[in-house]
């Protein structure tokens, strides 16, 4: 090997712009055109027999006996056979997993929420997230690093509720597998995602509905209906009018007891439910018919219809009435086991057993999404007239028995 360590400080200090000052076993000076003085290690690759070149660093940061230590280092890299400038790609990698492996699942669960503040589909969705991960999750596996989180971490978690409690469990593996998902994108894991139902969970848990029958809302049998109808119609309060309208548009509770006068056009006769109420997330253009019509007019009389107002507000000013309110009113007028979004299932029944109207035209009144994005947008902009025929059967239909009585 050539003499080694032949520059001295001062030449170092004193090297000229364009100089390339050569200290021997690979080691060398290189001074750019604006005197900026840096550390060069010219080497042959033991791995492809190719010249590389390896950068130690500025001289105005990294010594002369600085460098000789950085050159004599790879020279003992590649006596064992290794390429210095893949091995220190290699430490960088390794030192940056020994910094990932400090993240743990907690961190990364609580940066995805954070992260989709903006996105939730209203508070009470990212409450439901994080009392969950809080209640089922943290104490489990919070503390354990996400790149270590496995099948077996991933069972800790759900064996203990998913007999007991299915829907929840189903609900945080589905969540678990998000976090674990954003995790891995944020290259703070690597490898297969192991909260994954489909090809793996699936072999380890039993499937939901194999736990237990899945409890449908009690819903009044449609022959019931038109004398329930009748009963509620004699009561006077802003509950029975709410649950009639509720129960003509075949709307959930949450989007008719929160809608305001603003989204009621009355010269076209339809109701828009933003998608902020929507369980789909899309606004729903609701055809009233007449009857339904009517129960807005009573509402107007009685409370005025600034735009900003509840339609059926509640007892407490700018609340809208609550869900037992409703529940009581439906238990005042039959004594069929029944519930008030039981009437959903009413509507779709009668309007499969008694009606010719498609399928496709039911379930758009009801706002469930048929076939893909497309197909869906393109119904909703159509089928409105449709609809509207099909809610004033509807409407005739509840309102048979006080029709004939009257």
């Amino acid at each position: 090997m050539a003499k080694l360590h032949k520059l001295t400080a001062a030449e170092v200090r004193d090297a000229k712009p364009g100089e390339r000052l050569t200290d021997g076993g690979g080691l060398r000076l290189d001074v750019d055109k604006n005197g900026n003085r840096s550390w060069i290690f010219r080497y042959t690759s033991p791995a492809t027999g190719k010249e590389r070149f390896m950068g130690l660093g500025p001289a105005g940061d990294v010594s002369l006996a600085k460098a000789r230590d950085a050159a004599a280092t790879a020279r003992e890299v590649i006596r064992g056979g290794a390429d210095p400038l893949d091995q220190k790609r290699e430490d960088r990698a390794s030192a940056r997993l020994a910094a990932m492996r400090g993240i743990t699942f907690r961190q990364c669960a609580e940066r995805l929420v954070a992260a989709h503040a903006g996105s939730w589909k209203n508070a009470k969705h990212e409450a439901q997230w994080r009392s969950t991960l809080a209640t089922y999750v943290y104490p489990v596996i919070g503390d354990l690093p996400v790149a270590d989180v496995d099948t077996g971490a991933v069972l800790r978690v759900l064996e203990p509720i998913w007999n007991e409690k299915p829907e929840t469990a189903s609900r945080i593996r589905g969540r678990i597998e998000a976090i674990l998902d954003w995790a891995t994108v944020a290259e703070y894991r690597s490898g297969e995602n192991p909260a994954v139902w489909r090809g793996r969970l699936v072999h380890l848990l039993p499937a939901k509905k194999k736990i237990r029958a899945v409890r449908h809302h009690a819903a009044l049998p449609y022959t019931a209906l038109p004398s329930f109808m009748a009963s509620l119609a004699t009561e006077e309060s802003s509950t029975a009018w709410a649950l009639q309208f509720v129960i003509l548009t075949a709307a959930r509770y949450g989007e008719a007891t929160a809608a305001t006068w603003m989204e009621v056009d009355r010269e076209r006769a339809v109701w828009t439910v933003p998608p902020s109420r929507m369980k789909t997330g899309r606004a729903h253009v609701v055809p009233l018919s007449p009857a339904a019509v009517a129960v807005l007019d009573t509402m107007r009389e009685r409370f005025g219809d600034d735009p900003e107002a509840l339609i059926f507000p509640g007892l407490k000013p700018g609340r809208p009435l609550s869900d037992v309110a409703l529940a009581n009113a439906l238990r005042r007028h039959t004594v069929e086991p029944a519930t008030t979004h039981g009437f959903r299932s009413t509507f779709r029944d009668w309007a499969g057993d008694c009606t010719t109207h498609s399928r496709e035209i039911a379930e758009a009144a009801l706002a469930h999404v048929v076939g893909d994005g497309t197909e869906a947008a393109y119904r909703r902009s159509t089928a409105l007239e449709k609809r509207r025929a099909l809610m004033c059967e509807w409407a005739d239909f509840c309102n048979s028995e006080s029709i004939v009585s009257s």
